[in-house]
């Protein structure tokens, strides 16, 4: 540094920028170098996992080169992404209806069960003025909630929409078999498969594409939520509800208008741009909030579709009951449930006060990602256990 310091003080201005435009070039050069060799390290990785592992990729996909990092320098920092225009939208709202959650099951047997679903790929809004290239069960995001009882004999059809480029598949961590289901329905566009499991284990959990790149499809929001009740069923409580956790990652910032494509490399670092609950920003917010009544009970089904695990924490409300990683195993009176990747939750509580709750991730940079639902409870005011405003801030 010191004799590069010491030419730089003997020459003129001219060959001083002459100098600093070499060590910019061959910076640049070395940067561009180190990331060809990233790329066919990603590259080799993605062919070893598919060639020994059980679910093989039907599809190989060359992966995107990484972006090269800049250097701080201003004169070589690059302008940000201009992305195309939004894409027309396929969907009105990709996002699943919490208050979609199929009835309680009141038999008291086990039963052979019927499900179909169909794989699309769809474009819709992120955020307004934002579209993406989403990959579903059934054209939302979270696919739809399952619902079956311990015993029963499930005989599950996967479709994949003709229009669809990719092939899917299945994996539900309900199952017992290899794949959860994934080696049996690698299903391309147009084509559908079958296979039938029982259901062994009571309690909640995720399902997802396992089609290689399987972080991808995953990415894409393809995952769900499938409860097996316990016999005699759950409790029975007042309102339940579904929200399913994950994360995109594109090729532009939160909030940059326009079509936003698939960022490998951000999945790789786990730098999302959105961590969303259902499938995009506000989906569970406004007229998408979940509600109830003073006294009532609710009981909130919570899954972790994306890669980052979840501090699940309800502003204003203490959980009365937590089954916990959504298993057997009760807690009580619990201010926040972490929630694995790949992992649920199943919570229950009484609400006693009017008012608009926050559900959130307790990470709570998430929350300028998307990550908040609301929960909107309507009805009398108790002054004996909350006498404040109803309203505004917290956390």
């Amino acid at each position: 540094m010191a004799g590069y310091t010491e030419r730089i003080r003997q020459t003129d201005r001219a060959a001083a920028a002459d100098l600093q435009r070499e060590v910019r070039a061959n910076s640049t050069m070395g940067a561009v170098l180190g990331a060809l060799g990233m790329s066919l390290a990603v590259a080799l990785v993605v062919a070893i996992v598919g060639a020994t592992g059980n679910i093989r990729a039907v599809t190989n996909v060359s992966a995107p080169a990484p972006t090269v990092a800049t250097p701080a320098d201003p004169a070589l920092v690059t302008a940000p992404t201009k992305l195309q225009p939004a894409k027309p939208a396929t969907l009105s709202a990709i996002g699943a209806s919490a208050a979609a959650v199929p009835a309680r099951i009141e038999r008291t047997g086990p039963a052979t069960v019927d499900i179909r679903l169909e794989t699309k790929e769809v474009v819709a809004e992120v955020s307004p003025g934002e579209t993406y290239a989403y990959w579903t069960f059934n054209g939302t995001v979270p696919g739809p909630m399952l619902r079956v009882r311990v015993g029963d004999t499930v005989n599950l059809t996967l479709a994949n929409d003709a229009g669809s480029a990719w092939p899917h598949s299945i994996d539900l961590h309900a199952v017992n078999g290899p794949g959860g289901g994934a080696t049996s329905t690698q299903t391309a566009s147009g084509k559908e498969t079958s296979f039938t499991f029982k259901a062994l284990n009571p309690g909640l959990y995720v399902y997802h594409c396992a089609t290689g790149p399987i972080p991808q499809h995953i990415a894409n929001g393809m995952y769900g939520l499938i409860l097996v009740e316990p016999e005699g069923g759950l409790p029975a409580v007042d309102r339940e509800y579904f929200v399913v956790q994950s994360e995109l990652y594109t090729n532009a910032a939160k909030g940059t208008a326009g079509h936003h494509e698939f960022g490998y490399q951000k999945l790789l670092d786990e730098n999302p741009d959105y961590v969303l609950m259902n499938g995009s920003v506000g989906a569970l917010t406004g007229k998408g909030a979940m509600t109830a009544e003073v006294g009532e009970t609710v009981r909130i089904f919570y899954g972790v579709g994306g890669f980052l695990p979840s501090s699940v924490h309800l502003i204003g409300e203490i959980f009365d009951r937590v089954y916990l990683e959504a298993g057997s195993a009760v807690n009580t009176n619990v201010q926040t449930t972490f929630v694995p990747a790949g992992g649920a939750a199943m919570v229950e509580f009484k609400v006693d006060v009017p008012g608009t709750y926050l559900l959130v991730d307790h990470s709570l940079g998430r929350l300028d990602k998307g990550a908040v639902a609301q929960l909107v409870v309507t009805g009398p005011e108790d002054p004996t256990i909350y006498s404040g405003a109803t309203q505004g801030g917290g956390h």
